[in-house]
Formats: structure tokens, C-alpha cells, sequence
């Protein structure tokens, strides 16, 4: 079993492309109002970005992580599966239930449960076939 490293790091690296995207220009203004970020003053917000560098360091280890088990999963995967069928499957089995679990136990108002586990299922399952795409391409 080989598994391609270039390709775990090219599709980690589009994940959090896609990420960037997902929650800045896409959804980042909702996603602010559903955290109270849109009420604190730019200078708190301002310090909170500063302090987003190490964050954003560890969702990239633990993206290249994924990436790579989700490699794995490719490389023994059965010949009647594609990888877009075993991400989507990947991504109802796990993915959306821990994210569904994150959301009721995490705090979160109950006039945004919805939305936020929409937002954040939807940007993993971007990112999960994004993976597909690179992982079985290069």
C-alpha cells in the first residue's frame, strides 16, 4: 500500500482553501452573527484575528491528518466504490454526526443549531469531495 504524500498535502492544502472561502466570503458574516462576533468592537475583533495564527496552524495538522486516513480509506477501497460515494459516506457516518453532537453540547443558541450545523456540514462535504478529486487524480 502506497500512499501518494504530495497528494495528501495538495488536498489538505485545498481544504483550507475551500474553508477560507466557506467561512469568510461565503458564510463568514452569518457565521459572526451566530458566534457574537458582529457585536464586539473592531478593536476586540481585531485582536481576535491576531490571535487566529496558531488556531489556523492546528486546523491544517489536523486537516492533513484526515486527509490522510481519508487516503487510506481510498487506497483499500473495495472496487465497487468510488471515492466520491466513500466521502459522502465518510462524511454522513462520522463527519456530520460529531459535528451534529459539537453544535447541541456546544453552547450554541437554539435559534442557530440549524444554520450552524448546516454551514458546517456543508463546508465539510465541499471539503471531503475536494479531497476525492485530489486524492484520485494525482
Amino acid at each position: 500500500m502506497t500512499i501518494n504524500l504530495i497528494a495528501v498535502l495538495v488536498a489538505a492544502v485545498v481544504q483550507f482553501i475551500i474553508g477560507a472561502i466557506w467561512y469568510t466570503p461565503l458564510f463568514g458574516k452569518l457565521w459572526g452573527k451566530i458566534h457574537g462576533f458582529d457585536t464586539l468592537n473592531p478593536e476586540v475583533q481585531a485582536e481576535m484575528q491576531k490571535k487566529m495564527m496558531p488556531l489556523l496552524v492546528w486546523q491544517f495538522v489536523v486537516t492533513v491528518v484526515t486527509t490522510f486516513v481519508f487516503a487510506l480509506f481510498i487506497e483499500t477501497l473495495a472496487a465497487g466504490w468510488n471515492v466520491y460515494g466513500l466521502a459522502f459516506h465518510l462524511w454522513l457516518g462520522f463527519v456530520v454526526p460529531t459535528q451534529v453532537g459539537a453544535v447541541l453540547f456546544g453552547g450554541t443558541k437554539p435559534e442557530w443549531i440549524v444554520t450552524k450545523i448546516a454551514i458546517m456540514a456543508g463546508g465539510s462535504l465541499a471539503c471531503l469531495l475536494a479531497a476525492a478529486f485530489v486524492l484520485s487524480t494525482l
